[in-house]
């Protein structure tokens, strides 16, 4: 069995009835939920990749890993920074957790280091495709619905729960992700290069277990 949810998408245009209220199923295998302690972001040719991580305790894990359309991107931050903005009207700005001091010096892990530390298991590797999102929060966690919107009947394929102050840095690695998508398609391709979208991975260090990972993706390189 599954449910129905008819989640509240805010405000409609006056006299608008081309666009009623979206209803998503909620497959049981997806209802309840996987908490996020933080998020990796990567980039492909034609979707954002992102792996949403869980770093209590060893081994560290993809929990989840949700594959993004471009175009559908900027529809995700701008919902989820109008979903931030409600939050700190109601509840005030969240407590964002300060990030351990990294020593300038160390040498940066490479993306294949980065994910020899994470447990990726068989049934996350391929990700579950999203071409939509429906969020909502409470006083302490942000819930992310993520829909395939395909006729006849939208579903929700993954429901992630972040902590509040962890929102803020995952809405700035995703604003990252797609300033940097928009600044290799506007540069032309060095020769020997990688094309304008090409695949890359991640190139920020790992944080501290507990907290968050959210990480861009890296500049092409030759």
């Amino acid at each position: 069995m599954s449910d129905d949810q008819a989640p509240d998408l805010g405000p409609q245009e006056p006299g608008n009835t081309q666009n009623p209220p979206l209803r998503a199923r909620v497959p049981d295998h997806v209802a309840g939920g996987t908490f996020s302690t933080g998020a990796i972001v990567m980039t492909g040719p034609t979707e954002f990749i992102v792996d949403f991580l869980q770093t209590i305790g060893r081994p560290h894990k993809v929990a989840a890993r949700v594959v993004i359309p471009h175009p559908v991107m900027p529809q995700f931050i701008d919902a989820l920074q109008t979903n931030l903005e409600l939050y700190s009207n109601r509840f005030g700005d969240p407590v964002v957790p300060h990030p351990q001091p990294q020593n300038p010096d160390a040498r940066r892990p490479t993306p294949q280091e980065i994910y020899d530390d994470l447990k990726l298991p068989d049934e996350v590797l391929s990700g579950t495709y999203a071409n939509g999102v429906m969020i909502g929060h409470g006083a302490t966690e942000f819930g992310l619905d993520f829909l395939t919107s395909f006729f006849p009947q939208s579903a929700v394929c993954a429901r992630i729960f972040v902590a509040s102050g962890q929102v803020p840095r995952l809405l700035e690695s995703l604003r990252g992700a797609v300033r940097q998508l928009e600044q290799r398609r506007a540069a032309p391709p060095e020769d020997g290069g990688l094309p304008p979208g090409s695949n890359h991975g991640p190139n920020d260090p790992p944080p501290p277990p507990a907290g968050d990972s959210s990480i861009d993706p890296p500049s092409p390189e030759s």
